[in-house]
């Protein structure tokens, strides 16, 4: 009885020895469980940006049939244009010479723009290749004031947050040196606004879904070349990819759960006394590597 006496408190010390490690166990699984459960905090990424490829939209989940593209496409001769040496090098060369005074321009005058131009820069843009040759993109064009002011109030609500909130010091302190902030003139001065949209998915004549295999990386490469399209007929632009707006603009352009907003552009003129950071671009021993 003395015996067992004694022995009670080791007995007591290790009981709570084992409740401790049990306890901090269950603890530890959950935490797991909810850290799993949470999605990492990353403001700066858009759910809008992302590609949907493997990810149906919730607007459109369901038992929905899809259905491949046909199989059998005709192949057709194809010459292409063929310059000598010397030819290539100086086309190259002139076109270099052009996309390097491209500049993002945020001071952009309200001087009309021919709309034939924009619809050909646009054309050009769609000759873009896609995954699958499927062309997952809708360029929507505004140049209604109403719409322009709409989209300016709604980019500009959201890009506060964004600095003030989402964006974190070290964005913020960055963008600091280019004097940009979430207030955006040039989408009311702008004589048009090109908002680039991304077709996650597409529908076919049926009504069955047809994937849009790469459509991000697609929509991007035709928004290269219609950057570059801008520049050659002499028109200026800025790259905006306002965060957390395109559910807004979407429902706002009344355009359909499947697009997703990708780029915005306001494309015109530069005003008289438009300004632009003093930049200078790496040269080419910097972007290439010959093997």
């Amino acid at each position: 009885m003395a015996l067992f006496s004694s022995l009670t408190p080791v007995f007591m010390a290790i009981i709570c020895v084992l409740i401790g490690v049990i306890m901090k166990k269950t603890n530890g699984e959950k935490e797991k469980r909810d850290t799993k459960s949470k999605h990492p905090s990353r403001p700066w990424v858009d759910e809008d940006l992302k590609d949907g490829t493997d990810h149906p939209l919730e607007e459109e989940e369901g038992e929905e049939e899809w259905q491949g593209l046909e199989e059998n496409v005709a192949h057709v001769p194809f010459a292409g244009e063929r310059y000598s040496e010397a030819e290539m090098i100086k086309r190259s060369q002139t076109f270099y010479e052009l996309l390097n005074k491209r500049r993002s321009v945020r001071f952009l005058s309200d001087e009309p723009v021919p709309r034939e131009v924009i619809d050909n820069v646009i054309r050009t843009a769609g000759t873009s290749p896609s995954g699958a040759h499927t062309e997952p993109w809708t360029f929507v064009v505004v140049q209604d004031p109403y719409l322009k002011h709409k989209i300016r109030e709604i980019v500009e609500e959201e890009e506060e947050i964004n600095y003030k909130k989402r964006m974190g010091d070290r964005w913020v302190n960055d963008l600091k040196r280019l004097r940009t902030n979430w207030i955006k003139e040039y989408l009311d001065t702008a004589p048009y606004l090109i908002l680039i949209f991304k077709q996650v998915y597409g529908r076919l004549p049926n009504g069955k879904k047809k994937t849009h295999y790469y459509n991000e990386i697609s929509v991007s490469i035709a928004c290269g070349i219609l950057l570059a399209a801008l520049q050659n007929a002499g028109l200026y632009t800025v790259t905006s990819t306002p965060l957390n707006c395109g559910p807004q603009l979407r429902v706002l352009l009344q355009r359909p759960a499947n697009e997703k907003l990708l780029l915005l552009l306001p494309v015109g003129y530069p005003r008289k006394d438009a300004t632009v950071p003093a930049l200078t671009r790496k040269p080419l021993e910097d972007i290439m590597v010959v093997m």
